[in-house]
């Protein structure tokens, strides 16, 4: 019998054994994830956008609030290399510091939605019946608002005189954004309760908290992650179309939306200051879809 060379499975069984490990789901969708050239591209805008909300000075050293209407509608300097808008202050300073606002108000809706999502969906899923019936009702009368009208009226009614808005906008959006991750939820829960994992627990005494929480959660949550990273991008869209509308940030708040709905009443004079916070929020909002997208097919068994 030949010897066998440096390069066969012979030679290391111990990587032999190491690669035909089968793989949970985890570790299936992150093997497909690293050879995902949207994946990583996505990934890395993502940082970079969390990067300018978080530490907005490493972009520019300007103050978004030094503004004097001797400079308006400036071109790009060296100090400013967007130019200045139709007040005199500094185009990239204040898209960098409205970054801040924006992902504040997507992260924070975005989480708010998650929680009364993954309550609901995981009461309605696991307990069935007529605890179901009812959420499922619930869900379907928040659906039945329409979200345009629904945004308006709640942020009037929670916003105070003299803030910024931001803890009025943050809670309607995510009053209002929640159902689609309950009912993802559910349907995950009724999935993964029927599995034989936990009729076995449920035998050996296990109390519903601990079945949902030690043996349900981890093996449905998955799907319930892949919303709300669509969920943040679409929430991130929805402050800037209510900040636009006149109906979100308010006062001295700096965001996306207020910036372009300054800018484009002086378009003609001066385009950059519409043009580029128009970009960076296309570019967030794609990015975290971008993002979402990727989880969703590693995740899926369906698209293997």
């Amino acid at each position: 019998m030949p010897p066998s060379t440096p390069g066969s499975a012979m030679s290391d069984p111990t990587t032999a054994m190491v690669d035909s490990r089968p793989r949970g789901l985890a570790g299936d969708a992150w093997h497909d994830l690293r050879r995902n050239k949207i994946f990583w591209t996505s990934s890395v805008l993502v940082f970079l956008i969390l990067l300018m909300a978080f530490f907005p000075t490493l972009f520019t050293s300007a103050d978004p609030t030094d503004c004097a209407l001797s400079r308006q509608h400036d071109g790009p300097s060296g100090g400013a290399l967007f130019g200045y808008d139709f007040q005199g202050c500094d185009v990239l300073a204040r898209t960098v510091h409205g970054a801040g606002n924006s992902i504040q108000v997507g992260l924070l809706s975005t989480l708010l939605a998650g929680l009364i999502g993954l309550c609901f969906g995981m009461a309605a899923g696991y307990f069935g019946g007529a605890v179901d019936a009812v959420l499922s009702r619930g869900i379907d009368i928040v659906l039945g608002i329409p979200f345009l009208l629904g945004a308006v009226v709640f942020s009037g009614r929670l916003s105070g005189a003299g803030d910024d808005g931001v803890t009025a906008v943050t809670l309607t959006l995510g009053l209002l954004t929640w159902t689609s991750a309950a009912r993802v939820m559910r349907s995950s829960v009724v999935a993964a309760k029927n599995q034989d994992y936990v009729a076995a627990a449920r035998m050996l005494g296990a109390s519903p908290a601990r079945l949902m929480f030690r043996h349900i959660l981890p093996n449905a949550i998955a799907p319930f992650i892949v919303v709300m990273a669509l969920l943040l991008g679409a929430n991130i869209a929805a402050e800037a179309t209510l900040s636009y509308l006149r109906v979100g940030l308010k006062g001295e708040a700096i965001s996306w939306g207020l910036q372009i709905a300054d800018a484009q009443k002086h378009a003609r004079a001066a385009s950059a200051p519409l043009v580029w916070p128009s970009v960076f929020l296309a570019a967030t909002v794609l990015a975290f879809i971008m993002l979402g997208d990727a989880i969703r097919d590693a995740f899926d068994p369906k698209l293997r």
